[in-house]
């Protein structure tokens, strides 16, 4: 069994920051990328951030710049750094983590339960 347990959403004016974080638990062999997510009311879920195990990072042209991805290899968590925060930022966030549950199994994604954010004009 995998757990992701996300934390650190909530509620901030524009201009404000915020830090997402996100643990994952369990039988885990090895983890390869992790990530971020958004799902605003009445849109499709979009990528927001990534990091792979080699620490290549991919971002959403809308968070660059203002955003950071990071992770703690030894504590299997990933972290979302939130700076210069918008209205337009406004959703909830879910973290993806991409893993192995033993050596010889294939590796697959797992959400968190989201976390919502939301930035006030």
């Amino acid at each position: 069994q995998v757990q992701l347990v996300e934390s650190g959403g909530g509620l901030v004016q524009a201009g404000g920051s915020l830090r997402l974080s996100c643990a994952a638990s369990g039988s885990i062999f090895s983890i390869n990328a992790m990530g971020w997510y958004r799902q605003a009311p009445g849109k499709q879920r979009d990528l927001v951030a990534t990091m792979s195990s080699g620490g290549s990072t991919n971002y959403a042209d809308s968070v660059k710049g203002r955003f950071t991805i990071s992770r703690d290899n030894a504590k299997n968590t990933v972290y979302l750094q939130m700076n210069s925060l918008k209205p337009e930022d406004t959703a909830v966030y879910y973290c993806n983590v991409d893993l192995k549950l033993r050596s010889w199994s294939r590796s697959r994604d797992y959400w968190g339960q989201g976390t919502q954010v939301t930035v006030s004009s």
